[in-house]
């Protein structure tokens, strides 16, 4: 794999696709954005610019080194097997939150544990997953610059882990290593959390950050 991945954002249309999508090409990374179709992906990428491009589903996830699934948890399961076997071998970033509307700020975890556990059993063994990017408000991500938070993750493979925290790190204040998949339920159950918060308090996108820790490089 070369120093910067090529990576994949599944849902890159979307808000937190395309947030993530615009920071990573900012970053100096090749992006593919991807969607089920793939007009409407090309046309997207154009109007990203630098180095990205578009393709459906399929092609995104052939063509990159690394990828992300930003959809929402209705599209989770269909947009998984669809791309199953171009993953195969592949690091794929789970960022999917397992809101049911219309109580989206009250958590309800599925019986599986959490949506990147659902993940790793529907792509197999051959696939590391790791889960991520589930508290940064897509808002952060457009404002330009880093977003001002932390973001956990999670993985059983400490080295896929490692090159997502990297990733992380290019798109918020920090990646920090939450541990084993299990323990993404967390991150996926605080996102309702916040949702309450914003809500609440009228912020457009709280986030979270862990104390205690080194700063940072910058």
């Amino acid at each position: 794999m070369s120093a910067k991945p090529s990576i994949a954002v599944l849902g890159g249309t979307g808000d937190l696709g395309s947030g993530l999508a615009k920071r990573w090409i900012a970053a100096g990374y090749s992006i593919v954005i991807g969607s089920r179709s793939a007009e409407k992906a090309q046309a997207f990428a154009k109007e990203l610019g630098g180095n990205a491009r578009g393709d459906d589903n399929v092609g995104a996830a052939k063509a990159a080194d690394i990828v992300v699934l930003a959809v929402p948890f209705g599209s989770h399961e269909a947009t998984l097997l669809e791309v199953k076997d171009a993953v195969q071998g592949k690091i794929v970033v789970d960022a999917a939150v397992p809101l049911v509307p219309p109580k989206v700020s009250v958590v309800q975890l599925p019986p599986e544990g959490s949506a990147a556990q659902i993940a790793q059993k529907l792509l197999g063994d051959g696939v590391k997953v790791v889960s991520a990017f589930h508290n940064v408000g897509a808002t952060k991500l457009h404002a330009g610059g880093r977003a001002d938070c932390d973001v956990l993750v999670f993985g059983n493979d400490k080295e896929a882990r490692d090159l997502v925290i990297t990733l992380a790190g290019e798109v918020a204040t920090s990646g920090i290593d939450g541990g084993v998949l299990a323990n993404s339920a967390a991150a996926e159950a605080l996102t309702s959390v916040l949702i309450g918060i914003n809500r609440r308090y009228k912020v457009p996108g709280a986030g979270i950050r862990i104390t205690g820790l080194p700063a940072p490089a910058p």
